[in-house]
């Protein structure tokens, strides 16, 4: 049976939360948080080949793709917050279990919502999210020094995270096959990230990341005591993010399971059928 994407808004405590869905109502779930500054539109390529026998649900986060972007003055932009709200997106549709596939942002929001409410979690599916402070490599020194004084370094922060060269060396990062990546990609983001306050939205949140980083830690113990099921896929051309973080998630669950895919940061560009087939066996 074909299972067409549909594309729905809904409230979730005033707020207007856009998402993306594929699949049967009554299928296991699994629940996709996207990554920065993308949205659920990452996900098209797997609700295109997974639909068949999961219930794919792609959300965006307040400040992200078509949910509503209120101003920093008026929603406090932290990851706690966003995952509070996604938790309450969960509930809203009445999903009581679900497997979580988190890229990068969906990492810090997947992680608060595991850990709150661990009997929801069937398994958990990381692309390119880090939990280890050993996974943050050298392009992260500028970054930590904007979050020590971040008046000095706001300036050089937004332009090193909101460039158009910054968005699309995210996607290309390392990879000698350029060509395999559309343009679009990078282009649309930058588009979005170009829109009236978002410069501030993402500055704000980004600001607040300092967070995930101590609560690394946290992270790490919490998988080492439940010991989720894990499939851990890693994009090995990432720029962000350093290429020893999958053996780090398998010092902490040493049953999961790791591949070093042929592709960037974001994997699902370029390995999208690797990847179905991969959550498809893990599944």
């Amino acid at each position: 049976m074909d299972y067409p994407t549909t594309y729905r808004t809904v409230s979730v405590d005033g707020l207007p939360i856009f998402y993306r869905e594929a699949g049967d109502h009554d299928a296991p779930v699994i629940l996709l948080l996207h990554g920065l500054p993308s949205s659920s539109r990452m996900y098209e390529p797997l609700l295109a080949r997974l639909s068949d026998r999961y219930r794919l649900i792609a959300p965006d986060y307040p400040g992200f793709g078509h949910s509503t972007a209120p101003a920093p003055s008026e929603f406090a932009y932290t990851f706690d917050h966003l995952a509070e709200v996604m938790t309450r997106f969960t509930e809203t549709l009445g999903l009581s279990r679900y497997s979580l596939f988190m890229q990068d942002y969906g990492g810090p929001v997947g992680f608060r919502m595991a850990m709150a409410h661990s009997q929801r979690l069937e398994t958990l599916i990381v692309q390119n999210a880090v939990a280890h402070d050993s996974g943050l490599g050298t392009l992260w020194d500028a970054r930590r020094a904007f979050w020590a004084d971040r008046v000095r370094h706001e300036e050089t922060l937004r332009k090193s995270l909101l460039s158009l060269e910054a968005t699309r060396r995210r996607h290309v990062g390392s990879d000698p096959n350029v060509e395999r990546y559309d343009p679009d990609l990078w282009t649309d983001e930058f588009a979005f990230l170009s829109q009236p306050g978002q410069a501030d939205i993402q500055t704000e949140l980004f600001y607040d990341y300092r967070n995930n980083v101590a609560a690394y830690p946290r992270w790490q113990e919490w998988m080492r005591r439940f010991h989720p099921r894990l499939l851990v896929l890693w994009g090995k051309y990432d720029p962000s993010f350093d290429i020893s973080e999958p053996e780090a998630y398998r010092r902490d669950v040493p049953d999961a399971e790791v591949h070093i895919l042929d592709a960037g940061h974001f994997a699902l560009d370029t390995a999208a059928d690797r990847i179905a087939d991969l959550v498809r066996g893990f599944l």
